[in-house]
């Protein structure tokens, strides 16, 4: 099934000079082999198409359930000379977190740790 990233992370970005920086970590264990897979540097670079020039390099943080993404040449020069709205890249995160990732059904429905709840399908 297809959900956005934002039903299983949450996110941060901000500015490395002129490239974003987005950390995206699991809301759970269970869903970092999912991101993991699916949230590639080229799949990052697809979603950031028109924004993103430069290469995008990515950093496995398996203990924190997370991932971390420079996105190069993206800040238009960066927070002291841009003149984009966003020349810090703060809103880099919620983008990333609108991307759509295959999730299997059985993942998203069964119980979070500790619930009698079963995730909502969508």
């Amino acid at each position: 099934m297809k959900v956005q990233l934002l039903d299983i992370c949450h996110a941060r970005s901000g500015d490395k000079g002129d490239a974003a920086n987005i950390g995206l970590i699991a809301r759970e264990e269970r869903f970092y082999p999912i991101i993991r897979q699916n949230v590639t540097r080229a799949a990052v670079k697809k979603h950031f198409k028109g924004i993103c020039f430069g290469p995008v390099e990515r950093f496995e943080l398996p203990n924190l359930w997370a991932l971390n993404f420079l996105l190069h040449n993206t800040l238009g020069g960066g927070g002291t000379v841009s003149l984009k709205q966003d020349a810090q890249g703060k809103t880099l995160a919620a983008a990333l977190l609108r991307m759509m990732i295959d999730v299997p059904p059985a993942v998203m429905r069964s119980p979070r740790p500790g619930s009698k709840k079963k995730l909502a399908s969508k």
